[in-house]
């Protein structure tokens, strides 16, 4: 969990005052979730820094937790099969730990920077820099899980929390001398100069003969290969955005519309929005957002209407929706079978449609609204299909391509590692790598200098991934080759002809910005350190923490 704390850390500096700022500090508050998902709801919940836990403390912090693992994995983290109870348990004690922590401290999070903070990770959930309106916030993400406006109130106020114990106790990292830094700098910005061979699984596929006895033996050899997840199929009717723009203008015009543009704008100050060059052209996207905004408002409303006559209709069944859209003049869609990992083919639907369409079942086929960034849906199941192998006959053209790929790769691999070997042996005897390439029929390729830096290499393609040059270039010595390196569908070895030079002048110009990200980055890590022994000493007294109620803890 902690590796992830910092992957939204802009929100803590830029401190923008979103459009929504106002609305978010007055939304209302429900009950909070109590049963159901992770953690217990009753009983002992032991003891920290002395304190003893309340019920309240560890609903207060399981539901922070749930919105940060919704917010940092695009799940909630009772719906993942792959995070054990205990796990999640222990989590929400971290979560704990965290907030008391901080009260010994004397840390406190003012109103002003909470609510700023929160209208920009809001802005995250829409597209193009534009947030998802609050209300639409809590009625269609934090209110299906029992959550409230509150729960996402101290989870904010708990992630500016955490930032500021990762400066107090990871204080330690920053003290990094400037010798120390220049000697990471040099080893991140040294380039190397290096010579390829590239054996690519593609050259070999005419080398391979497929009879049919091999490709059906390689189809039962990896049946597991050609498993189809479970997916589902259903049925949607749609309320764009774009269809009430309209009518989100002419409402805004009987408004102080002007006015409201005008307050948002010394609000969010000229240099907002980098990419205009004046005042007008900001505002102009201000009035834009509030208008989408609104649309998406309307969008809501317009779906809410359609879902209560919808739900009104007995028996309820899945074709109910396409029997009262047509009543209402509207368009029903349909898509492919989709699997959970991916969502449908068809459009790009946010993370809610595709979680919402799973939860569908016959008892239960009808679901939504289900706001997403430019529309809001009302879903209906129309069939599930269970995990399969489909048979042999029916991906026959599939397999024989798999085979062929698989047989052409291993031979590309078996050249690659007989070459490595050869070209050791005859170096040693004082040919060149090139000289050794051209002898066995190989192209050498002299790429561009690289570091470990390097973000880019267009010149490599698709032959390798960039982290595994660089990881080979890294570990060969100058003047020798590595090994063969496998890249999945081939390979590749790698001459390391020299170590150019680090540019001075490059050096001393980026230096003041490498030692601050360099302390940066080490007072993570000295914070992880502290944290993990913080953990050990004080959770000890928690359930979670026992052995005997985690036995199979991380």
């Amino acid at each position: 969990m902690i590796g992830t704390i910092r992957k939204h850390s802009k929100w803590l500096w830029w401190f923008i005052a979103g459009l929504t700022i106002i609305s978010f500090i007055y939304w209302g508050a429900g009950p909070s979730r109590i049963g159901g998902g992770g953690g217990r709801a009753s009983g002992d919940f032991g003891t920290i820094y002395g304190r003893q836990v309340s019920q309240q403390d560890y609903v207060d912090a399981r539901n922070e937790f749930y919105i940060f693992y919704r917010l940092n994995y695009n799940q909630w983290p009772d719906k993942n099969p792959n995070l054990p109870r205990n796990d999640l348990e222990r989590e929400i004690y971290i979560h704990l730990l965290f907030d008391l922590k901080a009260a010994d401290l004397g840390i406190q999070i003012s109103d002003e920077t909470a609510a700023q903070v929160a209208a920009e990770m809001l802005r995250s959930f829409g597209r193009n820099g534009q947030p998802v309106p609050p209300d639409v916030f809590v009625k269609q993400f934090l209110q299906p899980e029992g959550l409230t406006a509150d729960d996402f109130k101290r989870y904010v106020r708990h992630y500016l929390i955490i930032q500021q114990l990762v400066q107090t106790m990871g204080l330690p990292g920053e003290l990094i001398t400037p010798q120390a830094a220049a000697a990471e700098y040099e080893r991140e910005h040294q380039e190397f100069s290096v010579q390829a061979v590239f054996f690519s699984a593609s050259n070999y596929l005419s080398a391979v003969t497929v009879t049919p006895a091999a490709a059906a033996e390689f189809y039962t050899n990896y049946l597991a290969a050609y498993r189809l997840p479970d997916r589902v199929q259903v049925s949607y009717v749609e309320f764009n955005v774009s269809n009430y723009l309209a009518q989100a203008k002419a409402e805004w015009a009987r408004t102080n519309f002007e006015d409201v543009v005008e307050a948002n704008y010394r609000q969010l100050g000229p240099d907002y929005f980098p990419d205009v060059k004046s005042p007008e052209a900001a505002k102009a996207k201000i009035r834009e957002l509030l208008i989408r905004n609104r649309a998406l408002a309307d969008a809501n409303q317009s779906a809410s209407v359609f879902a209560s006559a919808l739900f009104a209709v007995e028996p309820v069944k899945p074709e109910n929706l396409a029997t009262v859209a047509k009543q209402k003049g509207l368009t029903v869609h349909l898509t492919a079978p989709f699997a959970g990992t991916y969502g449908p083919e068809e459009f790009d639907a946010p993370p809610e449609f595709t979680r919402t369409a799973f939860e569908l079942t016959p008892d239960e086929p009808l679901a939504g609204p289900v706001a997403g960034p430019v529309a809001v849906y009302i879903l209906a199941l129309v069939k599930q299909l269970p995990s399969e192998i489909p048979a042999f006959d029916e991906i026959h053209a599939r397999v024989l391509q798999d085979y062929r790929l698989h047989e052409a790769t291993g031979l590309a691999q078996g050249d690659g590692t007989n070459f490595c070997l050869k070209a050791t042996v005859q170096m040693a005897a004082g040919k060149t790598f090139a000289q050794v390439a051209v002898a066995a029929g190989l192209q050498p390729q002299a790429l561009p200098p690289f570091s470990l830096s390097t973000r880019d290499l267009p010149e490599l393609g698709d032959r390798a991934e960039l982290n595994q040059l660089k990881q080979a270039a890294f570990t060969t010595p100058v003047g020798h080759v590595s090994g063969f390196v496998d890249t999945g569908n081939g390979g590749f070895v790698l001459y390391v002809q020299s170590r150019l030079p680090v540019e001075q002048a490059a050096m001393n110009a980026q230096m003041p910005q490498f030692t601050a990200q360099l302390r940066h980055a080490q007072q993570d890590d000295a914070f992880n350190e502290w944290l993990q022994v913080e953990a050990s000493r004080v959770l000890r007294n928690t359930p979670a923490y026992q052995p005997q109620a985690a036995p199979g803890a991380r």
